[in-house]
């Protein structure tokens, strides 16, 4: 074979590799999408419910560290179909643990149910425009990496710290770095994806819901204390 026989077979061996590579991508992003669009459904639902049966927020705390507990098992889970079990669970049990809280925004604020809607149109608005940038440049946000890792640390250790300190200013920082890290979260999670570095739906459904969740919790309490009306 001469030299520019092997060249050209080479060219179309990468050319197929290519398109199969952009196909790939284009699955687990179609996937990942539409299982995301599930899941925060079911969240909805179970957190309407949890509302309407007035759970405690002792129960709610159950929850939360049952879902954490799920999360694993998501995890594992993954590659195979119980996956699928995994993750409506998971994202079920963080639905429901959040009646409680939204219980408490609709009674304590004379405009608690358009506060809870402000943030839900806020966080679909942050995710749709943060996400849709990253999928029209196709910019690779892995450079963010280390970046979001030390802000998550001290995030985590200012969250335990205000609760003994209940500083409310460090409260409304906190929750304002919260929602800048997981924006940031969502064009990184997204750019992963597109560049191949996650290539299971349910991982990358995972980690895109848990960035909304925490937007839309933090977002509502910014809310609540800028513009919310107490009875």
């Amino acid at each position: 074979m001469s030299d520019y026989g092997y060249r050209a077979d080479n060219q179309v061996g990468t050319g197929f590799k290519s398109q199969e590579s952009i196909l790939a991508t284009n699955k687990v992003l179609k996937n990942t999408y539409l299982l995301l669009s599930m899941t925060l459904l079911f969240s909805a639902a179970t957190a309407g419910i949890s509302m309407a049966m007035n759970i405690p927020q002792g129960a709610a705390l159950i929850l939360m560290l049952v879902s954490f507990g799920l999360l694993f098992w998501v995890h594992k889970s993954a590659d195979s179909a119980t996956g699928l079990i995994a993750i409506f669970a998971f994202t079920g049990c963080l639905g429901a643990s959040l009646g409680p809280m939204l219980n408490y925004y609709v009674a304590a604020f004379s405009n608690g149910p358009m506060l809870i809607m402000q943030a839900m149109g806020g966080t679909g608005l942050i995710f749709l425009t943060l996400s849709g940038y990253a999928l029209t440049t196709r910019k690779d946000f892995s450079f963010m990496r280390g970046f979001l890792f030390t802000g998550l640390i001290v995030v985590i250790v200012a969250m335990l710290a205000n609760i003994f300190l209940q500083i409310p200013a460090l409260s409304l920082a906190i929750s304002s770095a919260v929602i800048m890290i997981m924006s940031a979260l969502i064009l990184f999670d997204t750019s992963r994806i597109i560049h191949g570095g996650e290539t299971n739906y349910i991982r990358a459904t995972v980690s895109l819901y848990l960035n909304i969740y925490n937007i839309f919790i933090h977002l509502l309490h910014l809310l609540a204390v800028l513009s919310g009306s107490r009875d």
